[in-house]
């Protein structure tokens, strides 16, 4: 939201706004609030990044939780900067937060069908071009409401898996974490269309809830328990007797008891 403030990247290009007024706090950060609320999701991907290392799971875990890390260092980026370009920067901004998004989705798609997939090769390597493709279309052509809708469909792809993940688990902790994950996803959703609805009316209160940041905040942990509940299942699927351990008594993760012979 525009009010006027010069700030040190220049006039706010980006196509995309939120309800926060740019260049309150700082001449270097547009959205304050929409910036430094990543930082949980930053947060937690490290610690995921972390778990994942140290017990050697999967790479594909690694790399999910390094796409979580993309994403959020993405948003910091545009929601800092609001620029479609900056400087001689080629890329724009705005894809560096919406882009990363879609890659995120399609390896999560990949470790939630890979499982029963019989053809190894051609499914990493469809979800690896088809993400190259898009990005490019997305450079070329900035999408819209198309992204939103394209968003969600892929978004919808992999809540039947999830769903038969989480009906033959028997873990009571590791079904926690599901509810959890389905909970943080309904409130950011949630947080984000008060924002995107509600903003003229939000503007004239005293005090703005910042529903956008908000949003970041529980989409961070949102990604951190749905990482952890597919690590569960895949650490179950290959017989490493996992369970969900407390950080501090605290947050949830994935400890798990390899076989000698592994």
């Amino acid at each position: 939201m525009d009010d006027g403030i010069s700030s040190f990247w220049g006039p706010v290009t980006s196509t995309v706004e939120c309800c926060e007024k740019n260049y309150v706090y700082s001449s270097y950060i547009a959205e304050f609030f929409n910036t430094v609320s990543n930082i949980p999701g930053i947060l937690l991907a490290l610690f995921g990044l972390i778990i994942v290392l140290r017990q050697r799971f999967e790479k594909r875990f690694t790399i999910l939780h390094l796409s979580n890390l993309a994403l959020a260092l993405g948003s910091v980026l545009y929601h800092a900067t609001l620029q479609q370009v900056v400087n001689n920067l080629v890329s724009r901004q705005q894809q560096s937060d919406e882009t990363p998004m879609v890659w995120e989705l399609l390896l999560f798609i990949y470790i939630l069908y890979s499982p029963d997939w019989h053809y190894r090769s051609t499914m990493p390597t469809f979800l690896f071009l088809y993400g190259a493709a898009f990005a490019v279309v997305h450079q070329l052509v900035h999408l819209r409401i198309s992204f939103r809708l394209h968003y969600g469909l892929l978004f919808l792809l992999g809540m039947p898996r999830m769903y038969k993940y989480y009906i033959y688990t028997s873990d009571l902790r590791a079904k926690r974490l599901a509810k959890l994950y389905l909970l943080t996803l309904t409130l950011g959703c949630l947080c984000w269309l008060g924002d995107r609805l509600f903003c003229k009316e939000v503007s004239r209160w005293y005090f703005n809830p910042q529903g956008h940041a908000l949003c970041h905040v529980l989409m961070g942990f949102n990604s951190y328990f749905g990482n952890m509940f597919l690590m569960f299942c895949r650490a179950q699927q290959l017989a490493w007797n996992p369970r969900i351990a407390r950080l501090m008594g605290f947050l949830p993760y994935v400890k798990i008891e390899k076989p000698k012979t592994q």
